[in-house]
């Protein structure tokens, strides 16, 4: 071993291309949707109890565009995930999301089950739209 072999840098790997940019942008769009559907449905459920249910008609239907937009979202989650090659998290988090939309329907008798999980589905959605705008999110896996 010489050493000009010491000193030789190894050759560069070249950078993985990123993730599909409309796929994600896409992706983007979803859990922007579903996140200001969280945050009207979670205002009308407030009003909802201050009015004595006048606004609990509102509150359903936000929850019915809600649970819509987490459909769009999961079946983009992993569509930027497996023929994307990106992160994979995103699409289970997006399927615990979309289950925990048919559980609050499930649920909306029991504020002890339907407050809690809307609490969890809020901040599952945070986590969710801060991963989609950071640099991490158009890196391949």
């Amino acid at each position: 071993m010489s050493d000009t072999d010491l000193f030789r840098r190894p050759p560069a790997e070249t950078p993985a291309p990123p993730v599909n940019s409309v796929l994600l942008y896409a992706l983007r769009l979803a859990i922007i949707a579903q996140a200001a559907g969280l945050v009207v449905a979670g205002s009308l459920a407030g009003q909802s109890v201050a009015t004595d249910g006048a606004m609990a008609e509102a509150h359903v239907m936000a929850g019915m565009l809600i649970h819509l937009a987490g459909l769009l979202q999961l079946v983009l989650a992993v569509l930027v995930w497996r023929p994307g090659r990106g992160a994979g998290w995103p699409a289970l988090a997006s399927l615990v999301l979309f289950a925990a939309g048919m559980g609050q329907h499930f649920t909306w008798e029991l504020l002890g089950a339907h407050l809690p999980n809307g609490i969890v589905m809020a901040g599952l959605s945070t986590a969710l739209l801060i991963w989609s705008w950071s640099p991490g999110a158009s890196r391949r896996r």
